[in-house]
């Protein structure tokens, strides 16, 4: 048998497929402790039934199939939210010093770039990414090209730059 196809038979596996399931619930558990705060019984419970919903809603969209849960996965994208955490701090603080500067010195530009991200998962990760970064708004994705609206010239050439885009590349490949 071919080293490829045991990759297969491992991630179709009930045990590999079992612990992915566990390990999203885990997560989505924690995520939900954390950001709720609240720990009154009624309220738990329907944290624990709306993790149960993903949970169940996630099976029946077979994505407990693929590769996605995997642990070298989840420390790239970990590395990822870092660098985008890091980004948006940093256009933030862009942002605000030029709305407190007097002159107001912006110049808005629409720029058009062409992602290398094949998966539509990733192209909506970039899509995101770019909006959530303050100072720029993603305005549309036609196949894998993106026009992109940024509040200064500046912003525009970090978009056009690709940093944002080799990131997300960078999520599933190896």
């Amino acid at each position: 048998m071919s080293r490829a196809s045991d990759s297969t038979a491992d991630s179709q596996s009930p045990g590999a497929r079992l612990s992915r399931i566990i390990m999203l619930g885990v997560l989505l558990v924690l995520a939900w402790l954390l950001w709720s705060g609240y720990f009154k019984p009624l309220i738990l419970m329907f944290g624990a039934l709306s993790c149960a919903i993903v949970l169940i809603t996630a099976h029946r969209m077979h994505l407990f199939d693929t590769d996605i849960f995997k642990l070298r996965f989840l420390s790239r994208l970990f590395r990822f939210w870092v660098w985008l955490g890091r980004e948006i701090v940093r256009s933030s603080l862009e942002v605000t010093r030029i709305v407190l500067n007097p002159r107001l010195p912006i110049k808005p530009t629409v720029v058009t770039i062409d992602s290398h991200c094949d998966h539509p998962v990733d192209l909506a990760i970039l899509g995101n990414s770019i909006t959530l970064t303050p100072g720029t708004l993603t305005l549309s994705i036609d196949n894998r090209r993106f026009t992109v609206h940024a509040l200064t010239e500046t912003g525009a050439c970090d978009i056009e730059g690709g940093e944002m885009d080799r990131r997300v590349s960078e999520l599933r490949s190896r």
